[in-house]
């Protein structure tokens, strides 16, 4: 495929997502628009239309990348400790696609392409839960990783807003670790 200005893409769909993290990095999800993507690609600004339809099916697209990556540096991870600093790692290192992939009105959330990535992402998770040891009193597993979830998606969402006060220091990974240590007092 050759655009307006003459550049071959042998990969539209990786160029386009891309610029698309570019962009909401930039920005953020709400100014993303299609045509500015089209202009950062070199492409005509039908073209990615064309291969997303609309702004929805490309960060539906951004979407199932999120919870892929997101499951990948879960699954790297050792510990439910590990797990909980390598998932505020990624919302550091890959803030536009965590600032879409928690936001389902942005794309098309009910997508199976999505429920898969969301269900791979949310196994690993559980995988960090369920090696935690267990006695009688313990609530049960899902709720557990809701716990989990909850203090680490928490913990990087008000890392990324910087609404942590100035003693948290500036290392968002090591601030974490601190922070989820308390699950196991």
């Amino acid at each position: 495929m050759t655009g307006p200005r003459g550049y071959h893409h042998g990969d539209l769909r990786r160029t386009l997502l891309s610029a698309a993290v570019e962009a909401i990095t930039e920005a953020g999800p709400a100014a993303l628009s299609l045509r500015d993507l089209a202009r950062r690609a070199g492409v005509s600004h039908a073209a990615p239309a064309h291969h997303f339809g609309d702004k929805a099916g490309l960060l539906t697209a951004l979407a199932v990348e999120g919870f892929d990556l997101l499951a990948a540096a879960l699954r790297g991870a050792g510990d439910l400790l590990d797990a909980g600093v390598a998932y505020v790692r990624f919302a550091v290192g890959h803030r536009a696609h965590f600032e879409v992939m928690f936001r389902p009105e942005l794309y098309r959330h009910d997508d199976p392409e999505v429920a898969a990535a969301r269900e791979r992402a949310g196994a690993a998770l559980r995988a960090g839960v369920a090696a935690l040891p267990r006695d009688a009193t313990a609530p049960d597993q899902d709720s557990d990783a809701l716990a989990a979830w909850s203090i680490v998606h928490g913990f990087a969402t008000l890392w990324l807003a910087g609404a942590l006060p100035p003693r948290t220091g500036p290392d968002p990974e090591a601030a974490a670790r601190t922070v989820i240590r308390r699950l196991f007092d």
